[in-house]
């Protein structure tokens, strides 16, 4: 873990990227706010070769490599971040503009850990239902998405090893973990996640592919052959 200067800083931003040149500006730009208000930005970023590293690093406070993998480039931003709360922002997903002081208002309530409601941006009126299922069966289960943008107290992510080195579902994974430590706090403020995923492949399609693994792996399959399925 690396630490600099006297005073960390109460909240840190994690951007895992890889290849992200087309949205990262636009991502990174919309945080400057945030980052003026003495929040860190560190973007981890997993071996790009479309300059991303670089559109990156005048947006933020630390740039940091790691081997390709989000829970890998997550954990590698964790161990870079200087904050004593974390918060995990995909490279596609917009934070509201309070994202800061709501974050920090839970975590002081009692909670540890913690996501934010998502809308999913895209033209298919099926996407509006897709987030609003997510955000209630979060709520139900106390399970997030990395498209909710998790935040947790370094003390509770460091208590679980971090994100589980995993290629896929290491936001269900280390949601079940930090379960052990407290329920997660369910904002309703909503972060703005992309919907190219499921554009890309279909949305009745897509939706069908993330219960199929979902329900593998609840029944006990490793997430790296689900991993090999989602590809």
């Amino acid at each position: 873990m690396i630490r600099t200067g006297p005073v960390p800083p109460a909240l840190s931003i994690v951007v895992p990227a890889l290849n992200e040149a087309a949205v990262i500006d636009a991502t990174l730009q919309a945080l400057q706010p945030l980052r003026a208000r003495g929040i860190e930005l560190v973007l981890a970023d997993g071996g790009s070769h479309d300059g991303t590293a670089a559109r990156a690093a005048p947006w933020v406070d630390a740039v940091t490599l790691a081997p390709r993998g989000r829970a890998l480039q997550m954990n590698a931003g964790a161990a870079r971040a200087r904050g004593d709360a974390l918060l995990f922002l995909h490279a596609d997903t917009r934070l509201p503009p309070c994202a800061d002081a709501c974050v920090l208002q839970a975590l002081a309530g009692g909670a540890c850990w913690g996501r934010f409601d998502v809308r999913i941006e895209g033209r298919p009126w099926m996407l509006r239902v897709v987030a609003a299922s997510m955000n209630l069966r979060s709520r139900l289960t106390g399970i997030a998405t990395g498209d909710q943008a998790i935040f947790v107290t370094r003390t509770a992510f460091e208590r679980v090893g971090g994100f589980p080195l995993q290629p896929l579902m290491e936001d269900v994974e280390i949601s079940k973990r930090l379960k052990r430590q407290g329920r997660p706090a369910c904002l309703r403020q909503r972060v703005l996640t992309s919907g190219r995923r499921w554009e890309q492949r279909g949305v009745w399609r897509t939706i069908v592919l993330m219960w199929r693994l979902r329900w593998r792996y609840w029944r006990g399959e490793s997430a790296a052959r689900l991993a090999e399925a989602y590809r």
